[in-house]
């Protein structure tokens, strides 16, 4: 018997964050252990009168990839990535590793020449949402790699994720519009504002957004999501942060994050753990040591870290800066291969403030 809460999640996906309509072509990606959740989505968008195409990958795929593929199959992009990035109306994906580690033992430099040969689509597919001509949406399903990765049980894990979708509503979609009205009056408080100062353990930096548009998020492109981001001026930001959740990017834990700014660009970095393939990340090309995302999260179902950036940068309570790519519709003009979000937990002893208006402290906004 399904699950209704990954009934729900699929309504959402469909009816709410893609709003899949009559006509409407809807890639959906998985791999195969997110099997109940790619059947019910498909099902939605068939029931929405769109048309699915399903791509899903095998366990293992990724690594398979990357320990046989030659220099011409790293830089070969697949017709229907192509045709998703500038053809489809509509894209879900969905991740669910059964293992989170299995690309550390890949080498960094086989990771930035694939990052390399699909910056391309990922521009196409930021400018294409950018015009609103692209619906997309990620999210994942819940597997024992993400329970273990969160330090909980599976059952734990699908409660907590689940809860954080708000698909254990008995109106899953009010509830996001309710979510979704916060998310936008928070974001429009900071709208307008020069500066940002964020100060915390370890933190003191500010960031200029003077002309950028603050964009708030609440399931459209994430699920689950809460949060308001910006792209900060390139070479505005001057200060240390310091980045207090491990994360697991490109398959590797990175854990104890520093970093110091000026000029806006990344002039020291240092981590606790996978400091070198931080290193080589921030030299894959010229902007990926700038930021191109600050953001800071609304939503307060999420309570702990779990490794998972997806539901990490959403913690309310928590900032988090991505080095790399900028949203073009938040006005951010930075250009890079890689985007990668890190969070830095403001709920002991951190402040957000606005052209030296206090916005939020301890991880509570301030009314």
């Amino acid at each position: 018997m399904r699950d209704p809460r990954v009934a729900n999640l699929a309504r959402i996906l469909v009816r709410y964050s893609t709003r899949v309509g009559e006509g409407d072509t809807c890639l959906i990606e998985g791999s195969a252990a997110a099997q109940p959740l790619i059947a019910a989505v498909y099902e939605e968008v068939l029931e929405a009168g769109g048309h699915p195409v399903v791509a899903m990958s095998f366990e293992g795929q990724a690594a398979s990839f990357f320990e046989r593929a030659n220099d011409a199959q790293l830089e070969w992009i697949s017709p229907l990535a192509e045709w998703g990035a500038e053809q489809a109306d509509c894209r879900i994906a969905i991740g669910a590793d059964t293992n989170t580690r299995e690309l550390s033992g890949v080498p960094p430099e086989r990771q930035t020449k694939r990052q390399a040969a699909t910056r391309r689509l990922m521009q196409r597919t930021m400018e294409r949402s950018a015009e609103g001509t692209h619906r997309w949406v990620y999210t994942i399903f819940p597997t024992n790699a993400y329970a273990s990765d969160a330090e909980m049980s599976l059952r734990q894990f699908e409660d907590f994720y689940f809860g954080a979708c708000l698909a254990d509503e008995a109106d899953p979609l009010a509830a996001w519009e309710r979510a979704s009205a916060e998310t936008r009056r928070l974001a429009e408080r900071v709208q307008g504002a020069s500066e940002i100062h964020i100060t915390g353990p370890g933190t003191d930096i500010r960031l200029g957004v003077e002309g950028r548009t603050f964009i708030p998020c609440f399931g459209d492109r994430n699920m689950p999501d809460g949060e308001f981001f910006t792209g900060p001026v390139e070479d505005s930001v001057e200060g240390e942060v310091t980045f207090h959740l491990p994360a697991m990017v490109g398959g590797r834990e990175v854990a104890g994050v520093r970093m110091r700014f000026e000029g806006g660009k990344v002039v020291d970095a240092t981590a606790e753990r996978g400091e070198q393939y931080l290193i080589e990340l921030l030299d894959t090309d010229e902007g990926a040591r700038r930021l191109g995302e600050l953001g800071i999260g609304t939503n307060y179902r999420i309570d702990r870290g779990t490794r998972d950036v997806l539901l990490d940068e959403k913690i309310g309570g928590t900032v988090h800066m991505a080095v790399g790519a900028s949203y073009p519709e938040s006005g951010g003009r930075n250009e890079s291969a890689v985007h990668t979000d890190l969070v830095c937990d403001l709920r002991r002893g951190g402040r957000i403030e606005a052209d030296g208006e206090l916005i939020q402290e301890n991880g509570r906004f301030v009314v």
